[in-house]
């Protein structure tokens, strides 16, 4: 069920200013009543209406069919009484979100034929209203038997997305923890027994110095050769993970920013010098979140990225004319922001918000060299 202030569709095929007017008009045609006791019992009946609608929103157990009908009861009211028929189309509204299939049926089924009953018999009471009406009263009609079914329907399909999108993290969850113990599994077999070998022969080293030196220089030898082995075998672990390119993730945004109908604008370029793969991967998931951010929380319909380098940091820039953060609040608590300052954490970056005219987010790494042109760590 959506909260008591959601009580419109998001997306209805009607606007939210025809519902407020549905809700405005009824009133009208109370003050049409030539008796007082009519116009009491008619402003009544409304604001009963309403009531019982916001409670049925709010309703999680089986009370919430007597709340329905209850609506519909004064639904058929206002029509025989006072010829209104549009507050059918609240309660046709409110049954498309029923979640049990079977009352959901039900209910569909007496609200229409209910609703169409009380029409034809309101048609004696008040032809000449109902004649000057009668398309709106048509179209009226229509939504009753077509709006259910397009709530259910939009309701059942945001209910198989979010447990699609529930789906896919798992599945990534799942690759990652595949991934590190692969990379485990390549990390044991790769040093392990090097590192054992590397042991034994300090030890027996560190044992003949004294009486043997010759034997003792021998050793020390081959622990050198066995330590530059590993490492190389290390480096070409390293050398052949599955890294993200800057340049890849780049294409991948864009793809994702047309599909989402957001303008792109690049600057600034993806030759990146002197940045370890590592910097470069976790930078380039840091920017798939935070386009991620833009498409989904934004709002936007421009989406700007600035990448520069210099010689003191690596600034990655998402810049969106979006809605920003709500009240200004741009804690990173949410929406992925977390995660991203964890990962930036790791390669000593940070990352930081500004709301002015949209939302503009920077992403700071520092340009440290971890590697020399050879190859040799320093």
């Amino acid at each position: 069920m959506q909260s008591w202030y959601q009580i419109f569709p998001k997306n209805p095929w009607l606007s939210l200013y025809a519902w407020v007017i549905f809700c405005i008009l009824p009133f009208f045609f109370i003050f049409r009543s030539s008796s007082m006791t009519d116009f009491i019992f008619g402003i009544l009946l409304l604001l009963m209406f309403f009531i019982a609608y916001r409670l049925s929103f709010n309703s999680k157990t089986g009370f919430v069919f007597v709340w329905v009908s209850f609506e519909m009861a004064i639904n058929i009211g206002m029509i025989i009484l006072f010829g209104y028929v549009y507050l059918s189309i609240f309660v046709a509204f409110f049954i498309g979100n029923l979640r049990n299939k079977v009352g959901f049926f039900i209910i569909y089924g007496l609200h229409i034929g209910l609703t169409i009953t009380a029409v034809v018999f309101g048609f004696f009471e008040h032809s000449e209203l109902y004649i000057s009406q009668l398309p709106f009263i048509v179209l009226s009609i229509l939504g009753v038997i077509l709006l259910p079914f397009n709530t259910y329907n939009r309701n059942k399909r945001e209910k198989l997305e979010g447990q699609l999108e529930d789906a896919n993290k798992r599945i990534s969850q799942l690759v990652i923890i595949e991934e590190r113990e692969r990379i485990a599994r390549d990390l044991h077999d790769t040093l392990g027994q090097k590192l054992s070998l590397i042991g034994l022969k300090s030890d027996l080293a560190g044992k003949l110095i004294y009486r043997n030196p010759e034997s003792a220089l021998n050793e020390i030898n081959d622990v050198r050769q066995t330590a530059r082995t590993a490492l190389k075998e290390v480096r070409e672990l390293v050398s052949n993970m599955r890294g993200t390119k800057l340049d890849e993730e780049l294409l991948r945004v864009q793809q994702i920013l047309k599909a989402a109908e957001i303008d792109f604008v690049f600057y600034g370029s993806t030759q990146l010098t002197n940045t370890p793969l590592l910097v470069e991967n976790v930078v380039s998931m840091c920017l798939k979140e935070a386009v991620t951010n833009v498409v989904k929380h934004s709002g936007a319909s421009r989406c700007s990225i600035l990448i520069k380098q210099n010689p003191e940091e690596l600034l990655v820039q998402v810049q969106d004319n979006g809605e920003g953060f709500p009240e200004g609040n741009t804690s990173l608590q949410g929406n992925g922001l977390a995660g991203m300052r964890e990962r930036l954490e790791f390669v000593n970056g940070s990352v930081d918000i500004k709301v002015m005219d949209g939302t503009t987010l920077n992403i700071r790494v520092p340009n440290v060299i971890l590697y020399s042109s050879k190859g040799d760590m320093k």
